[in-house]
């Protein structure tokens, strides 16, 4: 049921377009949520979906994959309409809309863990990601150069974001955002477009990739997992409605499904043809990286791994910056921190300090990817908004809306337990044989 518990305040438009109680700026175009979607969306997943495709199959491989994007549309056009779901109030942020759904209380229980799950997660699989692809990038630019260890090229990459940390906010980082959605696209072209030219391996298997039979349960699992985590974004789509300006001749939720209308367009472009391409080039053998298994033409392959790096750059950003924000406000409101730049750069390069420490750590792209996506993007992208929506537009019993969501509810609970099982598994079976700070 809808809590009785009194409607959030309303923050108040300036003459500026700013919200006078510090709220965000409103001055997004619809565009804006196009990258900054493509950006969360299209990241680490991608490179790994010919890798869950060798433990599905094509036949279950294909069907999840086409049943995930449709999913994930259904519910990210959920959220664009419970931004605004009651007149004169705007939902800015994920738990916002949760503590109206269940309450003050078991609100933010509910929706928060899960959105910093997503939010930290893939900060931590960019930092993998991005270390790993730069250490590619120079090997192959560089073939003379001293190797370095991959823990030391993730550090270099994380020693960017304490940088680019101090940006304040989701606009400042638009022009980064917009490239990394450029880079996404061309990387994933790259890697499609390299595994056809390319051609099948001598040999190919399209067996399914099997080891024991437990152990083959466990991977079947992660694939899922891996199928999840590319399909992001709605931990941070209020967010990013937020910066759209809003009137109730035009509300946000116009210009920002358009937006979301794009990035989808772009996602299919780019996962369909990667997963089902990179499949078929290598079959059992694929890489959980496909990148990583392209060799020639050098220089290309150099390349799209430098893109990869820049891309992950402005995701790790787009789904930091909320996690700044709760971070600042939480360090001036329990701690009585002065605002201002002491407490910026204290809380965030904690935060980037934290990320980098735990990817350094735990390198382990393929097993990351399952745990994250099964334990933090099923719930936020699969079903939270179907049951958000269930409890604020209460559909009829039985409608198309009502059979719709709890379709999905069902996917995703069990595509949550299964590949959450899965990928922590294999994280512990993988830790036991890896050197660590290798």
């Amino acid at each position: 049921m809808v809590s009785s518990s009194p409607p959030l305040p309303q923050k108040q438009v300036g003459p500026d377009g700013e919200w006078t109680d510090q709220g965000p700026p409103r001055r997004a175009k619809w565009w804006y949520s196009t990258f900054h979607t493509v950006t969360a969306m299209i990241g680490a997943g991608v490179l790994s979906l010919p890798y869950a495709m060798a433990y599905l199959g094509w036949g279950p491989g294909a069907m999840v994959l086409v049943v995930s994007w449709c999913i994930t549309l259904n519910t990210m056009w959920r959220m664009i309409q419970l931004h605004e779901c009651v007149p004169g109030m705007r939902f800015d942020r994920y738990i916002d809309l949760g503590r109206y759904a269940f309450g003050p209380k078991l609100g933010p229980w509910i929706v928060l863990p899960q959105q910093l799950i997503v939010q930290v997660g893939c900060d931590i699989v960019y930092m993998v990601t991005g270390g790993k692809c730069l250490k590619k990038f120079m090997e192959i630019a560089c073939s003379n150069c001293t190797r370095l260890r991959q823990s030391y090229w993730i550090c270099i990459f994380g020693s960017i974001h304490f940088v680019l940390s101090q940006l304040p906010n989701f606009n400042s980082v638009a022009g980064v955002s917009l490239a990394a959605a450029i880079m996404s696209l061309c990387y994933s072209t790259i890697a499609w477009v390299g595994c056809l030219s390319k051609g099948q391996i001598e040999n190919v298997n399209y067996g399914y990739k099997y080891t024991s039979p437990s152990d083959y349960m466990f991977r079947v699992f992660n694939a899922l997992g891996q199928i999840t985590f590319a399909f992001a974004g709605h931990a941070v789509a209020l967010e990013i409605q937020a910066t759209i300006p809003s009137t109730p001749e035009k509300p946000s939720r116009i210009p920002m499904w358009k937006g979301a209308i794009g990035a989808y367009f772009i996602n299919a472009i780019c996962y369909f043809p990667v997963a089902f391409v990179g499949y078929w080039a290598f079959g059992q053998d694929v890489d959980d990286n496909v990148l990583m298994a392209l060799k020639r033409p050098a220089w290309l392959i150099a390349s799209a791994n430098l893109m990869v790096v820049i891309h992950v750059i402005g995701s790790y950003q787009v789904y930091a910056m909320p996690v700044f924000a709760l971070l600042e406000k939480m360090m001036v409101k329990r701690l009585n921190f002065p605002q201002g730049i002491a407490l910026r750069l204290i809380a965030r390069s904690a935060y980037v300090a934290f990320t980098l420490f735990v990817g350094v750590t735990f390198p382990f792209f393929g097993d990351l990817l399952g745990f994250f996506g099964g334990f933090g993007f099923a719930p936020t992208s699969y079903f939270l908004p179907s049951i958000i929506w269930l409890v604020l537009k209460k559909p009829r019993m039985f409608s198309i809306s009502w059979l719709i969501n709890w379709a999905s509810i069902f996917i995703g609970v069990f595509i949550m337990l299964a590949s959450t099982i899965g990928g922590l598994r294999n994280i512990i079976i993988d830790a036991s044989t890896y050197s660590f700070y290798s």
